[in-house]
């Protein structure tokens, strides 16, 4: 049995209550490390369970925990989040760092990587101020191997006085080895040994750090843990009495040579526009198809709904409200939404996988500093291509709550993959009119590009504005780990991408958008006055639509198109052509013809676009950021940012093109 719990479940429940009595009798054994030593794996090997694994520091922000079973005694394994030190830093690192001082824990098994040791000991070393039951696992030995780096877990087990298993669970190597020394070490009974002072071996560099307070009359040993410094010191001489590196290794140099030219100053920047102008090529390249498959799908699917709500004598205003509001707004998100986050996700996480997203934060990092953001806030704006709700959640790895709210603030700047279809919309409609057709798609990625970078610019600038006035503060350090290139797993990765995040993403927006129809419908089909509900908000909103370059039913169409961006043109094709339901004009020259019959220009596309890239957050977002920051007044700014600097874009941009 697996299930899965976080740490306020395990503390805050009352003491009789936390577990019974065949639980109580197992053995409990935490699962340590830093982040990014595939710890997760580890947990996943051990107990058969399949949990998401990240790629960058803070990934884990819950807990898992498992049971396994060796030698007859079952075994209760708790996947703690990452952590670097008993000094915390985050929320989870708290939560790590408490279980494990509460004594909750028979034994503690540490996962380290076998590529950068000395980070791993030192937390071994601080985790042996603990307990005795301490199991190191040296893991990823074969990814090390491959940069030509060695462990001698023999001599390494010496020197610590603990053992010490070497493993390779993607792989599956060395997972029995590490049950059984885990269940060795523990006992059968379970009980836990007497703490003993933490001795360790010094090799030679060791006596030599220490050999000047040892003059003094000093405790060596109190010396040397009483700093962080001292202690990497330490770890840093173990590894070098245990860690030997090949002189010329292939793979070595072919990282340093791919991190030349990824982290470059010039060429980093240029190769993640060009990586990110692709991407976004082969997602509206590849989503046009399967939307029209969808759709035509959905418009059977339709009529049969229709003629059984007919058959079962339901009223012609329920029948309207059920299948032209609610199914039809449903329908339409999903096979507009659905294609595109498809593709777009395993995209996003093969990059994730290969160990290029902290690339991405690295080149980054300069610019959020100088805005007085974290370099993390590159990570959750890679999230928010694909759902802005799914970026702000994202922001938990950012240690700093006001980086944190910084992040989650300006998060909206950029365009999720359920703006891009109105984007790619109006670029092809009013932009690429006289471009040879094999070109459109390649210049319109280009073009959409472009446009990504603009909200890239606006959040780095609301970024620097918030710094400088509410949310003023000095910007922090963080340490990034730049893992080495690895080759992706491609059936996780689609296993991941499906589930974790494209059907996840997909049903929080259906749920909100199918009340949204219900509105919508009515709106447009309860007369008021001359024309309808819907016509009269319209008419309301114009004089405000057209000081912003648009008109009022294309501001309607955003305020409408809240619980989903991708409703916004089907609401206006609605309101232009004065029907009771959404309508799906296939052609995207008869809705060009339409658009430009009501005083469309090029201008007006233009600010239509940019009030797309800023303005408030779709309503799935906006739920998201209050969760996150359970505060209504940065939820409301969340929303009002945006929406004043779009709406400054837009008029500036209008009067601009009205005097050219």
């Amino acid at each position: 049995m697996l299930r899965f719990f976080h740490f306020s479940d395990y503390f805050y429940k009352p003491e009789g209550k936390r577990s019974s009595a065949s639980e109580k009798s197992q053995v409990v054994i935490a699962l340590a490390g830093n982040p990014n030593v595939g710890k997760s794996t580890v947990f996943n090997r051990l107990t058969g369970l399949h949990q998401h694994t990240g790629n960058w520091p803070g990934k884990t922000v819950a807990t898992a925990e498992g049971f396994f079973r060796h030698g007859g005694v079952n075994y209760r394994l708790v996947d703690i989040p990452g952590m670097y030190s008993y000094e915390p830093h985050s929320a989870e690192e708290e939560a790590a760092i408490e279980f494990l001082l509460s004594g909750s824990a028979d034994a503690v098994i540490v996962v380290c990587d076998a590529g950068c040791l000395a980070r791993g000991i030192s937390l071994v070393m601080q985790t042996a101020e603990l307990t005795d039951n301490i199991l190191v696992c040296v893991n990823l030995t074969d990814e090390a191997a491959r940069r030509g780096i060695h462990v001698d877990t023999r001599k390494l087990s010496h020197m610590l006085g603990m053992p010490v298993v070497a493993t390779s669970a993607a792989h599956g190597r060395g997972m029995e080895e590490l049950a059984a020394e885990a269940a060795r070490l523990c006992g059968h009974s379970g009980a836990r040994k007497a703490k003993k002072p933490f001795q360790l071996k010094y090799p030679e560099p060791i006596e030599q750090c220490v050999s000047d307070p040892e003059k003094k009359g000093l405790d060596r040993d109190k010396i040397i843990a009483s700093t962080a410094s001292s202690r990497i010191r330490m770890a840093d001489a173990v590894c070098s009495g245990c860690v030997s590196r090949d002189r010329d290794n292939a793979r070595s140099e072919l990282d340093r040579r791919l991190d030349r030219i990824f982290t470059g100053r010039v060429s980093g920047r240029l190769c993640m526009i060009m990586l990110l102008a692709f991407v976004f090529w082969l997602t509206i390249t590849g989503a046009n198809y399967p939307s029209e498959w969808l759709s035509a799908m959905f418009g059977h699917l339709e009529g049969f709904l229709r003629n059984l709500l007919a058959a079962i004598h339901i009223p012609r205003i329920v029948q309207g409200l059920l299948i032209d509001g609610v199914y039809r707004v449903l329908t339409w998100i999903i096979s507009v939404m659905l294609p595109p986050m498809a593709i777009f996700f395993p995209l996003f996480t093969l990059l994730e996988d290969a160990g290029y997203l902290p690339r991405v934060a690295f080149n980054l990092d300069s610019c959020l500093h100088r805005c007085g953001a974290c370099g993390k806030q590159a990570l959750t704006s890679c999230m928010g291509f694909g759902c802005n709700a799914v970026g702000v959640t994202g922001c938990r790895i950012i240690d700093s709550p006001r980086e944190r709210l910084l992040a989650i603030v300006t998060n909206s700047f950029i365009p999720c993959n359920g703006r891009f279809p109105m984007l790619t919309a109006l670029i092809s409609m009013f932009l690429l009119g006289s471009v040879a057709a094999p070109f459109d798609s390649m210049l319109g990625a280009a073009l959409l590009t472009g446009l990504i970078c603009l909200g890239l610019l606006a959040s780095f600038g609301v970024s620097k504005l918030l710094s400088m006035t509410l949310l003023r503060g000095v910007p922090s350090s963080f340490t990034l780990e730049l893992p080495p290139y690895r080759k992706p797993r491609v059936l996780s990765v689609l296993f991941r991408s499906v589930f974790d995040r494209t059907l996840f993403v997909l049903g929080r927006a259906a749920a909100v958008a199918a009340p949204a129809g219900a509105v919508i419908w009515i709106m447009a089909n309860i007369p008021m006055g001359s024309g309808t509900i819907l016509s009269a908000v319209c008419h309301a909103l114009d004089p405000v639509g057209r000081f912003l370059g648009m008109d009022g039913v294309i501001l309607t169409a955003f305020l409408l198109g809240m619980p989903a961006n991708e409703i916004v043109i089907p609401l206006m094709i609605m309101a232009y052509m004065a029907q009771g339901s959404l309508t799906d004009l296939n052609d995207i020259s008869a809705i060009r013809d339409l658009f430009v019959s009501n005083g469309w220009t090029a201008s007006t596309a233009v600010c239509t676009m940019l009030f797309s890239l800023m303005h408030w957050p779709c309503s799935t977002t906006c739920i998201t950021i209050y969760k996150e920051t359970k505060s209504l007044k940065w939820t409301i700014l969340s929303i009002v940012i945006p929406t004043a600097a779009g709406a400054i874009v837009c008029a500036g941009a209008a009067a601009l093109m009205r005097f050219f």
